[in-house]
């Protein structure tokens, strides 16, 4: 059986239009268009990732929010003065240790 015969077998004339109607939207919903399923895909995506970047950001500020609560008190603000930017008092001296 060839393509022609198969052709004819389906009864093109009648189910013909209705069939090419079908593919027509069919490639036009996965494909062509903003509303397409590869954009849907693509922005579900896309919202994942900016969902994880912001789970990210959320943690960060919360560590930071932390920070900024223990430098309220001076002892912990003097302690992060000598650890990060090694500040002592004018009788003091600083040795720097590496680990390896």
């Amino acid at each position: 059986m060839n393509f022609s015969q198969f052709w004819e077998n389906i009864k093109f004339k009648k189910w013909g239009k209705y069939a090419i109607t079908l593919i027509v939207f069919l490639v036009v919903f996965l494909f062509i268009g903003e509303q397409s399923l590869i954009q849907f895909v693509r922005r579900g995506r896309e919202i994942r990732h900016l969902e994880q970047q912001r789970e990210m950001y959320q943690q960060g500020s919360e560590k930071a929010q932390r920070e900024i609560q223990t430098l309220h008190h001076p002892d912990s603000l003097e302690r992060y003065a000598r650890e990060h930017y090694y500040m002592h008092n004018t009788n003091e001296d600083i040795y720097l240790v590496e680990e390896e």
